[in-house]
């Protein structure tokens, strides 16, 4: 098999000579310790020698304020969205806003003036032929609408004034359709997944309760979902986080994948979540950032990945259970998990 006929036998959930395997996208601070272990220089030869399944691309997105796709919105309008240092935390500019009409005078980017088609195609040409071409387009409409009032702010909304909180929703929901919609026809028949989501998980459980994500969140990401299906595409959906309550909603909205199984969270557990949902969605994710990959050594990383394959001898994808690949992760232990993750038995 090679890595997009392994990719599509684990999300149908048919027989595979081994697991599919992703890296994700390790942090530009982590990248120098990778590139040093194994004798490249950037990312595109990382992924190539590494073995990755995928070939990740994200979407070029350059503005006045924002150099990326997943920071387009400057909610603290100080013409400068950091895309590294950012927080959902801190008051934005809706923060007041009551009414509809209170949101005038913020003036929404527009993605056809900020997107280079030209490079959306270029980035993708890039991808060897028989690897996953996958789309990081992210549209993380929780999370922006988040930040746009200020998370505490927001949430009090949901509750409060459910209508000025659809409203920001709405809006950066047909920002982000628009978005994809020009990059999934600058690539059309070039790609095969998409990376959506929202973090809405903390260690424990949920950030807010099962109800307000199915209606708050479910429906934005719905439309997003059936977009990417319209191109052809299978939807990764990501939430960091314990995400086992709402899991069922998000196979009804039509997600192929569950991505980044946060392997210590409540509830997260592989072996709960192929017990519960093994028929019904495949995942991608399981080797745990929080500690084994940090803390452990090679060999007990393998061990892991040994036991992943045992659990799920199709339906998952084995990648770290973060999509960003931290500083303090040893690149010694990635090469342990790819190297098992590629072994054929």
């Amino acid at each position: 098999m090679n890595s997009r006929e392994r990719f599509f036998a684990t999300v149908e959930r048919r027989p595979v000579d081994r697991p599919a395997a992703w890296l994700g996208m390790p942090d530009i601070k982590a990248q120098p310790a990778l590139f040093a272990h194994y004798g490249v220089k950037d990312m595109h030869e990382l992924k190539l020698a590494v073995g990755d399944d995928f070939y990740a691309v994200e979407v070029p997105y350059q503005s006045p304020t924002s150099t990326a796709i997943y920071a387009a919105f400057d909610w603290y309008m100080d013409n400068n969205v950091d895309a590294e240092e950012r927080t959902l935390t801190a008051d934005g500019c809706f923060k007041d806003a009551e009414e509809e009409e209170d949101l005038a005078f913020f003036q929404w980017p527009d993605p056809a003036e900020y997107i280079d088609v030209e490079e959306c195609r270029r980035r993708v040409a890039m991808a060897p032929a028989d690897k996953v071409r996958l789309a990081m387009c992210w549209s993380a409409h929780f999370q922006d609408t988040c930040a746009s009032f200020g998370m505490e702010t927001a949430l009090m909304n949901m509750l409060s004034n459910p209508e000025i909180y659809q409203a920001v929703d709405r809006k950066i929901v047909n920002f982000y359709l628009k978005a994809n919609e020009i990059f999934y026809e600058a690539t059309k028949g070039q790609l095969d997944a998409v990376l959506i989501g929202n973090d809405m998980g903390s260690q424990r459980g949920l950030m807010l309760s099962p109800q307000c994500v199915r209606d708050f969140v479910i429906p934005g990401s719905r439309k997003l979902i059936e977009q990417a299906h319209s191109y052809g595409l299978k939807v990764i959906y990501h939430s960091c986080g314990s995400i086992v309550d709402v899991i069922p909603d998000l196979i009804e909205a039509g997600v192929d994948v569950i991505h980044p199984i946060q392997a210590l969270a409540a509830g997260m557990e592989p072996a709960n979540l192929k017990e519960k949902f093994g028929g019904k969605v495949s995942f991608c994710g399981g080797v745990d950032t929080q500690d084994l990959l940090v803390n452990g050594t090679p060999e007990m990383v393998r061990a892991k990945v040994r036991e992943l394959r045992t659990l799920f001898p199709t339906g998952l994808i084995i990648s770290p259970s973060h999509e960003a690949i931290m500083p303090d992760v040893p690149p010694a232990n990635i090469h342990a998990l790819f190297e098992e993750a590629q072994a054929v038995y």
